[in-house]
C-alpha cells in the first residue's frame, strides 16, 4: 500500500490516478475534502481515504505496512500571512512524517517548493543549503525551513527513510487544479478568460529591462512532476532534494500564445497592472537547474510547453 496525502489536491491526484494505473493499493489522505477536490479523484475506483490528523493516529497507533509515503499535503498559498499555521501543517507535520517514515523503513517523497529560492539572486541549484536560501514569502519560508531541518539531521548523522526525496515544484500546470481558484495555474486562467471574454490578462513587468509578458518562469507540466517523484521513489540510491521542473524558462507570452493555439484563436492579451501586495514577493525569473536530477540517472525528455498546454486545454475542453 502506499500513502498519498494532499491525494485530492492537483499533483496529488495525478499521481495517485498513475500509482492506480501502476495497480498499486492507495490510502490517500487529504483536508479538507471538498466537491472541487473530490471530483479530482472521480476517475479512481478503489482506495482508502483518512483526514490528514487520522493519518499521524494511523501511523503512529497501526504502523501500517506502506511501500511509500507521497506527502504532498501543504498548506500552498504563497499569500498566507500565519506562520503559526504554516509552521504547524508545513513543518512539524512533515517532521512527524519523515521521523515515522524513518523509525519504520519506509520511503518518503516530499513536496518542497520551487518558492524556496526567492528572488532567484543565488539561482536555482538544489544543491544550494537551504540555510543559504532566502524565500519572499512565508509559504517558501515553510518549505525552506523543513529542507533546512533535513540538511540539519542528515549533517547530524540522524536516522532517515531508506529512500527519500524533496521535491522542489517549479511553475506546474495541467489537469486537477480547478480547486484551486486564484492560486491555479497561469494555464488555468488563461484558459478561462479565452473561453470567457476571448482575451488573456496578463501583469505588467515591474522589473527594468523585462517587458510586458518577457517574465520568464519554468512552466512545468504536471505529468513530469509525477514521472520525477516515482522515478526517484524507484531509485533509493538518489536520495536527496530535487528541482522538479524543464531547465527551460519561456515567458509569459509563449504561454499565452500556447493556449490560444491550442483553442484554435489568434492572440489577444492585455497587459493589467500587478497588485502592491504581489509585487513585492513576485519571481519574474525563474529556471530549475535539473543537472542533479539528470546526474542521478533519470532521462526523460521534459514536455514541451505548447505540447502540455495542448493536453491541459484538451482536458479541460472536455469538462468544463
Amino acid at each position: 500500500m502506499i500513502a498519498v496525502t494532499g491525494a485530492a489536491g492537483f499533483i496529488g491526484s495525478n499521481l495517485a490516478l498513475r500509482l492506480a494505473a501502476e495497480g498499486h493499493e492507495l490510502l490517500l489522505v487529504d483536508h479538507p475534502l471538498t466537491p472541487a477536490k473530490t471530483a479530482n479523484l472521480a476517475d479512481l475506483s478503489r482506495f482508502r481515504v483518512l483526514d490528514h490528523d487520522a493519518f499521524l493516529t494511523h501511523l503512529e497507533r497501526d504502523r501500517p505496512a506502506l511501500d511509500g509515503v507521497f506527502h504532498l499535503g501543504a498548506c500552498s498559498a504563497t499569500t498566507e500571512t500565519n506562520w503559526d499555521y504554516l509552521d504547524r501543517n508545513n513543518v512539524r507535520y512533515t517532521q512527524t512524517v519523515w521521523e515515522w517514515c524513518a523509525a519504520n523503513g519506509c520511503p518518503l517523497v516530499y513536496a518542497s517548493s520551487a518558492a524556496t529560492y526567492g528572488d532567484g539572486a543565488l539561482g536555482f541549484d538544489d544543491r544550494t543549503p537551504a540555510a543559504e536560501l532566502k524565500p519572499l514569502n512565508l509559504y517558501g519560508k515553510s518549505k525552506n525551513d523543513f529542507d533546512a531541518w533535513v540538511q540539519t539531521r542528515l549533517g547530524a548523522g540522524g536516522p532517515t527513510p531508506p529512500g527519500w526525496a524533496g521535491m522542489k515544484f517549479f511553475n506546474v500546470y495541467g489537469p486537477r487544479e480547478g480547486h484551486k481558484g486564484g492560486m491555479a495555474s497561469v494555464v488555468w486562467h488563461a484558459y478561462r478568460q479565452v473561453r470567457d471574454t476571448g482575451e488573456v490578462r496578463l501583469f505588467r513587468s515591474t522589473v527594468p529591462g523585462v517587458a510586458d509578458g518577457g517574465q520568464r518562469r519554468d512552466f512545468v507540466f504536471v505529468g513530469d512532476c509525477v514521472d520525477h517523484m516515482l522515478w526517484l521513489w524507484k531509485h533509493p540510491e538518489a536520495s536527496g532534494v530535487y528541482n522538479s521542473g524543464t531547465g527551460e524558462a519561456r515567458t509569459f507570452l509563449d504561454l499565452a500564445r500556447a493556449v490560444f493555439a491550442a483553442l484554435g484563436r489568434e492572440p489577444a492579451v492585455r497587459f493589467i497592472d500587478m497588485p502592491p501586495t504581489l509585487a513585492a514577493q513576485y519571481q519574474s525569473y525563474t529556471r530549475a537547474d535539473v543537472s542533479k536530477l539528470r546526474a542521478a540517472g533519470y532521462d526523460r525528455p521534459a514536455t514541451a510547453l505548447e505540447d502540455g498546454v495542448a493536453a491541459t486545454v484538451e482536458w479541460l475542453r472536455e469538462r468544463t
